[in-house]
């Protein structure tokens, strides 16, 4: 064990944060510490960096924080600028262990910070700057990259992510990763948890929880055990009545007293379940159908050029009804724009755009949100839909967080993040058939985020959405469109599919499953002609008409592959389902069907596995993209190049 507290207390201001925690590292472990703003995460990487220390208790016994031997300890939030006067290079350089500039180890150590440096948007020329000639941001790289360099036995990162870039973010989870020792993280940015940690600990009401796992597991072996923990809860409930009924029922019968007094012993002796908290959470669990069902194509473009003064890129692509995708790209990009000119906000610098027919559009950006009133929110809600009782919009209210007094709140007095999510609330409940959205979740806490993407994973609609919160990008989005070098390229998969598809090809190269929205628009045109008519008309190729027909196959095979693994995993959830309603579970005993699950399991692995490399077959197909044919092909050469 590398480093453990037991049973330890901290108190401030004669109010207990930590009490009676028991927290370990082991070895070179990455955890990441979570929780509601205030709940005592900070005072805990304090506790870890010896800046505080336990307080006294009685009940312990021992001296509450052990470490199998001397320990480094470095904390981001510890590296503070005490000499504002000092270059980038001499800060950097004070922690270098090696002070013979001439040493082999000096050299390697100054060409680690060269690229550490570059990695984070410095320039070389950087380093002869005075530390007081960079913003607060800056210095905070600058204190990360020496706290790297100096290679803590235990690195303490607080809210690491915050003032950097998505590239800079992707470089510092592959540093965690690399990283040779422990490292204990707290961040709200729960896709840099998902690919950096294996542990998690909740800090909650003062007592810490170890989970094991990235936060998506944590979240979901979170949610496993309050659903066990509530049905446990009322069985025992069930069983407390029916043991006290029988004891009301019988105590006053002479000839039943002995039966009565032994029923109420039982009733002391049941093992005792606390009540789940209360997360004030309702989760959106049932689909958010729109109104009107809308056209099958919801927006069309074609060469649309997109800016303000002058075009920032051009564009073509068409939007299928119910497809949610994911904008992604660098600031300044042209994400913002083509959002804008999406809901007509913003006029077309030229090209052709086209909405389908009965689409209804819900905006939203941080405008929006610059809600000026007295009212409360319960008042503004009703107001905006009078047919809904106030019970049923104290209900749906309450999906989004707004639950008992929060919904009699005024809405001046809300927070920013707060009325977001009020407004994003009123468009669910308008169920308008294309949803277009700015940085929704911005300045909002995690269970307000995780309410919202529950609400937009039910939403059976078209989304487009720009985010910097690549977590919500991952839940939300089945498709994305990347913005940069003024091209708009699109990937047919997830989020995470495409950085696992980065991450495999050389370096340097652009993904080749990027497919541009150009030519994403001429295959969906392809595609919306009837087969029978493509062959009257001659309008496709030989070679165009060899890969549509590969392209189908694909398609028959990774289809099937699919539905073979969700029938293996409905039966695998099924059995556990079974297992879970039984008398046996309840009883402690042993899994009867324990050999039959696990091979199931098994079997659903393998399936998954056969599913994956049929997908990816087809994207390999996919990827060839329409050929160049002779004058009967569709595709003329000027869209080839």
């Amino acid at each position: 064990m590398l480093y453990q507290i037991t049973d330890g207390t901290v108190s401030a201001g004669g109010n207990v944060i930590l009490q009676h925690v028991n927290f370990e590292i082991r070895g070179a472990e990455k955890l990441a510490l979570v929780g509601r703003n205030g709940a005592g995460k900070t005072t805990l990487l304090r506790l870890i960096a010896g800046e505080i220390s336990l307080d006294r208790d009685d009940r312990r016994k021992g001296p509450g924080i052990r470490r199998d031997r001397p320990l480094t300890v470095g904390m981001l939030s510890q590296q503070t600028i005490s000499d504002p006067e000092r270059t980038v290079e001499e800060e950097i350089l004070s922690a270098c262990p090696e002070k013979d500039k001439f040493s082999r180890e000096r050299f390697q150590y100054e060409q680690t910070y060269d690229r550490f440096l570059t990695a984070l948007g410095f320039s070389k020329d950087c380093k002869k700057k005075k530390l007081s000639q960079f913003s607060g941001g800056q210095q905070t790289r600058i204190a990360l990259i020496r706290l790297l360099l100096a290679q803590p036995d235990i690195l303490l990162l607080d809210e690491p992510t915050n003032h950097l870039d998505l590239e800079a973010v992707e470089w510092l989870e592959d540093q965690v990763r690399a990283y040779e020792k422990a490292v204990v993280i707290v961040s709200h940015d729960r896709f840099f948890l998902d690919r950096t940690v294996q542990t998690v600990y909740e800090l909650e009401d003062g007592t810490l929880t170890r989970y094991h796992g990235n936060y998506t597991e944590y979240r979901e072996e979170k949610e496993k055990r309050l659903r066990l923990q509530k049905k446990a809860y009322e069985r025992q409930k069930q069983e407390e009545e029916r043991l006290y009924g029988l004891v009301e029922r019988f105590k006053h019968k002479p000839r039943k007293a002995a039966f009565a007094r032994a029923k109420r012993r039982q009733l002391e002796r049941l093992p005792r379940v606390e009540k789940p908290r209360e997360t004030g959470q309702q989760i959106v669990t049932g689909p958010i159908e729109p109104l009107i069902l809308g056209g099958k194509w919801v927006l069309e473009a074609d060469r649309l050029r997109l800016g303000y003064e002058k075009p920032l890129l051009e564009l073509s692509l068409r939007i299928r009804r119910g497809q949610k995708i994911g904008l992604l790209g660098k600031n300044g990009a042209g994400k913002t724009t083509f959002l804008k000119t999406a809901a007509g906000l913003l006029p077309p610098l030229g090209g052709k755009m086209t909405m389908g027919n009965g689409i209804t559009i819900g905006y939203f950006d941080q405008n929006s949100a610059r809600l000026e009133t007295d009212q409360t929110v319960l008042e503004h809600f009703t107001g905006l839909f009078p047919s809904m009782t106030e019970k049923d919009a104290r209900k749906t209210l309450g999906m989004y967080l707004f639950t008992g007094a929060d919904a009699s709140k005024k809405i001046s007095s809300l927070s920013g993040g707060e009325r977001a999510r009020l407004v994003l609330a009123e468009l669910l409940v308008s169920r308008p058939n294309f949803l277009i959205l700015d940085e929704p979740t911005n300045h909002m806490d995690i269970p307000a985020k995780e309410a919202l993407e529950a609400a937009f994973r039910a939403y059976t609609g078209t989304i487009l959405v720009v985010s910097h919160d690549r977590y919500l990008i991952r839940q939300v989005a089945e498709s994305i469109l990347i913005f940069e070098n003024g091209t708009a390229m699109y990937y047919p998969f997830s989020y995470e599919h495409y950085l696992e598809r980065k991450r495999n090809l050389a370096e340097g190269e652009s993904p080749a499953a990027q497919i541009s929205a150009r030519d994403q628009a001429l295959i969906s045109s392809l595609r919306s002609v009837p087969k029978g008519e493509r062959q009257r008309i001659r309008e496709i190729s030989t070679e165009e008409a060899y890969r549509d027909w590969r392209l189908r196959l694909a398609g028959e095979a990774m289809d099937e592959a699919g539905e073979r693994f969700k029938e293996a995993a409905d039966a695998c959830k099924d059995m556990d389902r079974s297992w879970k309603e039984s008398g046996e579970f309840w009883m402690g005993m042993e899994r009867p069907d324990l050999s039959e699950r696990l091979r199931l399991e098994e079997e659903c692995k393998t399936l998954w596995e056969t599913w994956h490399n049929a997908c990816l077959e087809w994207l390999d197909v996919y990827e060839e993209g329409p050929h160049c044919g002779g004058p009967d092909s569709v595709l003329s050469a000027k869209d080839c190049f």
